[in-house]
């Protein structure tokens, strides 16, 4: 059903640290329940928690296992910082629609880290300040423009000079953003605290098994496995992250690229101040944040292929040109790749993601929470969808739709 990719290759730092288990069964016969969702990553994982807390009955698969697709690869730097600057996404939408756009991911970011105090999750979580620093993209002149038109739209942000820059953080570039109250948290952790807590209220976890097709109609869907069994849900959610369904989900408007990241060793007192998030705009651009602990993970190198044996060829030399980017940025650092890994990453065009009703399948709904910020997207996905099924309408569900 879903077009198959090696999602990541090489040793994520994120398995330097011990996540809490998620126990999955087998499939062995025939069941029904309110909601199926296929994918068991972070999206999966918001999805199963908001659903469960809305009193739907859950059932999760996923043909490799619980955590073991993109989610590990993911650098999580959960911002609220939309891929597309907001002044350049006001040109391709709409000064409007790019406004509510970049509100809804910063409530977004406000209410995952709000769940995570309520539920009690320990992962790590940290609130971080962003530098966003002048590139190739945007220079200084329109990090200005840029810093203006966010504060047009409620959103804090802070221009600062090279001089300002430099005195705060002890970096030369031609300008920065500097923005509050995003997230760094462990990824694992965190979706593993969030099946864990489904599970409490009910929710079954099956897995390895591969849905082999879905099939719609006026009042159920069906969901074919590979082991025979097949699952009846009144709504199915595809949480399949960047491994497409074929044949239901449109093609057009997003595509599938390769990236690469590596981690340090442990160097707390080399930080620099604050442990702020720090990107380029820039494209590709270069973006990195600290660990608890203290190591520094650095990513970048996009390009825009897919074959999974060619990106994974390229690990040792773009690890290399990552470190050599990240010392010439923060000399004081240990660059030397500790972990190194590379992934299969999605984007759009507009750094928005695809979530909701799939066309023609009104009981279907994709969680697609491509860019690069895909657990961001994931809780806005959770959001809009868990509204959906409990027969509500989200105010912002058009601005993430697939006929949008």
């Amino acid at each position: 059903m879903t077009r198959k990719l090696d999602l990541r290759t090489g040793r994520p730092v994120w398995y330097a640290y011990r996540a809490p288990s998620v126990p999955a069964g087998k499939l062995t016969r025939d069941i029904k329940t309110d909601v199926a969702i296929i994918g068991m990553g972070i999206s999966g994982a918001m999805m199963a928690e908001a659903l469960t807390e809305a009193g739907h009955s859950v059932v999760c698969i996923d043909r490799r296992g619980p955590l073991l697709g993109s989610t590990s690869a993911t650098t999580a730097l959960v911002q609220f910082e939309i891929d597309q600057p907001l002044s350049l996404l006001s040109r391709q939408i709409g000064k409007q629609k790019a406004e509510r756009a970049w509100r809804r991911s910063r409530l977004a970011v406000m209410n995952l880290k709000a769940r995570i105090d309520e539920l009690g999750i320990r992962c790590n979580t940290q609130t971080k300040q962003s530098l966003y620093l002048a590139g190739d993209a945007l220079d200084a002149a329109a990090l200005r423009a840029e810093a203006e038109a966010r504060r047009l739209a409620g959103i804090h942000a802070t221009y600062l000079a090279p001089s300002a820059l430099r005195e705060k953080f002890g970096m030369e570039r031609d300008g920065a953003i500097l923005s509050h109250d995003n997230l760094a948290l462990d990824p694992r952790k965190l979706t593993a605290g969030l099946f864990r807590k489904a599970l409490q209220r009910k929710a079954r976890f099956y897995a390895p098994i591969e849905a082999t097709a879905v099939k719609s109609s006026r009042d159920e869907v069906v969901v074919a496995t590979a082991e025979g069994p097949t699952i009846t849900a009144s709504h199915v959610v595809l949480a399949t992250g960047y491994e497409l369904v074929a044949d239901l989900v449109p093609a057009n408007g997003h595509k599938i690229i390769s990236t690469w990241a590596i981690a340090t060793r442990p160097q707390k007192q080399k930080l620099w101040p604050g442990g702020a998030f720090i990107w380029e705009a820039s494209d590709p651009y270069l973006y990195m944040r600290a660990t608890a602990d203290g190591r520094v993970i650095c990513g970048g190198e996009d390009e825009d292929f897919i074959d999974e044996a060619r990106r994974d060829a390229l690990i040792a030399g773009k690890s290399d040109r990552i470190s050599q980017k990240l010392k010439r940025l923060l000399p004081q650092l240990d660059t030397t790749p500790e972990f190194a890994w590379a992934g299969s990453f999605g984007t759009t065009a507009t750094g928005l993601p695809f979530i909701g009703k799939l066309p023609r399948h009104p009981r279907i709904h994709a969680v697609m929470g491509y860019g690069g910020n895909g657990i961001t997207y994931s809780r806005i996905a959770a959001e809009l969808v868990s509204a959906a099924i409990s027969g509500g309408i989200d105010c912002d569900a058009d601005l993430f739709g697939f006929r949008r």
